[in-house]
């Protein structure tokens, strides 16, 4: 597995990371010894990137994690988040320190390599109810107290070497002035066959929602790296999306019907006919479009299945695609194609 910088840092993570998240399901609701197996498997292809959170199975994840990273003596770089919910506005600086700590904790751990605030920054308020936290008033990262405040108190006190937040679109402003800050170091970004609006800025006549607005760009001007997260766009880039199936038993269903009917299998499917023209699966074309962009520090493929792993190696190994395919990819972008 090739590997690739974090934006200035001196960290280095292999280019396709292992994601834990609740969508693949493997270190949320698996067997204990299949987990094993697989983050074993993992380590042995050269991953050396694991990318978690507290909201995946409510800590499940995490500890699952520490659990089998401490049974193979395995010390990989690691991210984990915060989320800010409606009962943590009063103090999110003191929520962020003891989410972090609540995480190492589990994870079995004095420190990690990155901390993220999973909430992406916007310029209104958003409505937070429930367990939301997608997004968080960009004004709650710099008040007294607030994000900012909580980051700088992590990374002082060690408890994680580096910061990042996630991107959820539609927030060029906010993410232009949180990288200004020069306190993160690690952006969280979807940038799929799909929608590559992270990268691109408005393909012509492209029409996809939402609009990433080129972070990926901005981010690597900064000095920044990049996570991209989901992709093969929640499945969709998958041929067993593609022909009705479901991905696995473990991961997270899709509504394949609405897919259909919104037209997105459609759109997907002209890159399912490329891959086979080249003969070369579908998720090696996806993720060998995303590493063809050399500001991406790391790809996270969320993992159920130690077939997955080899697929990623594979396109690892192969490395960029060439240039009259990206050619052609941006083609296909074009509503009359």
């Amino acid at each position: 597995m090739k590997q690739r910088r974090v934006g200035s840092t001196n960290l280095r993570v292999s280019e396709i990371g292992f994601g834990c998240g609740g969508n693949a399901g493997l270190m949320v609701s698996g067997e204990h010894a299949e987990q094993r197996r697989v983050v074993e498997h993992a380590l042995e292809c050269g991953i050396t990137y694991f990318d978690n959170a507290p909201d995946y199975g409510a800590g499940v994840a995490e500890t699952n994690l520490g659990r089998v990273l401490r049974e193979l003596d395995a010390e990989p770089v690691i991210n984990t988040k915060v989320e800010v919910r409606t009962e943590n506005l009063g103090d999110i600086a003191g929520h962020i320190v003891r989410s972090v700590e609540d995480s190492l904790r589990r994870l079995k751990r004095d420190s990690v390599d990155i901390v993220q605030i999973h909430n992406g920054p916007v310029a209104t308020k958003p409505v937070m109810e429930g367990e939301y936290y997608a997004t968080l008033w960009a004004e709650d990262y710099y008040r007294p107290g607030g994000v900012l405040e909580g980051v700088n108190a992590i990374l002082s006190q060690g408890k994680a070497r580096y910061a990042g937040f996630v991107c959820r679109g539609n927030d060029s402003n906010e993410v232009h002035q949180l990288l200004d800050t020069g306190l993160f170091h690690m952006v969280n970004v979807p940038y799929t066959l799909l929608n590559p609006t992270a990268s691109y800025l408005g393909p012509e006549k492209l029409d996809v929602r939402p609009d990433y607005g080129n972070v990926i760009s901005v981010a690597e001007a900064a000095g920044c790296g990049i996570g991209v997260f989901s992709p093969l766009a929640g499945g969709l880039l998958t041929d067993a999306i593609l022909n009705g199936q479901q991905t696995h038993p473990l991961a997270r269903k899709k509504n394949i019907e609405a897919l259909e009917a919104r037209g997105a299998l459609n759109k997907a499917r002209n890159f399912q006919a490329m891959a086979a023209r080249e003969n070369i699966e579908l998720v090696e074309l996806a993720y060998r479009f995303i590493l063809s962009n050399t500001a991406v520090s790391t790809l996270l493929g969320g993992i159920t299945a130690a077939e997955q792993l080899d697929a990623a190696a594979t396109a690892s190994k192969a490395g960029p695609l060439p240039q009259y395919l990206i050619t052609e990819i941006a083609a296909i972008w074009r509503p009359d194609f």
